[in-house]
């Protein structure tokens, strides 16, 4: 039956705290305590949580159903900073009731592995992904390995949409054939379409990698500046040891 607990600052390594099951609506009593791992704030009388929890970092587990939270954009903004956060239930609010509620939680928190009580499955994630940012979406379909786009940049969600044909994959064929044109219309060239074999994407970066150059020199056969002094001889040209690779 608490309606409001004082604050517990005090309590500097705090990581595990159940408040579960009271009438509480004020989080500000949290403010101090930035080790906290596991939080149950389910079955209270929570109407908003801005500005009480996103200093909370290292959060693994968040239970905040059966509570009163409305606004989903807000709520879901207060906790973009829990990167650790892995567990998370928000059912039983009234933002839960809002259609796209899961896929919103999903892409803009995606630390989150259990969602109210559900696996978050990779077909989510990509839904949520094509519905938020279908741009992102589009380009990661189309430089996947192994397959081609099967979707263009306007296709929506669920579009029956026919998709154009795609256009045919640079072969290490071809670039023989190319010799040495610029590496720039390579590029342009290898970026527009998929690999039918991963082999040939791996070839690709291979040849466009930048050169990385080490060089060695044994000292012990450099003269110091005393023995340059002591002798009138002239040096013989130092021994350097170049190694290139991509």
């Amino acid at each position: 039956g608490l309606r409001s607990i004082p604050s517990l600052s005090q309590f500097h390594r705090l990581r595990y705290l159940w408040i579960n099951n009271n009438k509480i609506q004020d989080l500000t009593f949290l403010i101090k305590n930035y080790y906290l791992t596991e939080l149950y704030l389910n079955n209270n009388e929570l109407t908003d949580i801005s500005g009480a929890l996103k200093h909370l970092c290292a959060l693994q587990i968040l239970f905040l159903h059966n509570n009163e939270l409305k606004k989903l954009g807000k709520t879901v903004k207060e906790l973009k900073g829990m990167i650790s956060l892995q567990t998370l239930n928000l059912f039983q609010n009234p933002l839960a009731y809002d259609p796209d509620y899961r896929l919103y939680v999903i892409y803009f928190l995606p630390s989150v592995q259990l969602l109210d009580r559900k696996l978050v499955t990779e077909r989510e994630r990509e839904t949520a992904l094509h519905l938020y940012n279908p741009k992102k979406a589009w380009v990661m379909q189309s430089i996947a390995f192994g397959k081609r786009v099967d979707t263009s940049l306007g296709t929506m969600v669920g579009s029956s949409r026919d998709t154009p044909p795609p256009r045919r994959p640079v072969t290490p064929s071809v670039l023989k054939w190319f010799g040495n044109v610029q590496v720039k219309d390579l590029l342009y060239s290898f970026c527009r379409v998929p690999f039918e074999d991963p082999e040939d994407a791996v070839l690709v970066r291979a040849t466009t990698r930048s050169l990385m150059e080490f060089s060695s020199v044994d000292w012990n056969k450099v003269a110091t500046c005393q023995e340059r002094r002591l002798k009138n001889e002239e040096e013989e040209p130092l021994e350097k040891l170049t190694v290139q690779f991509r």
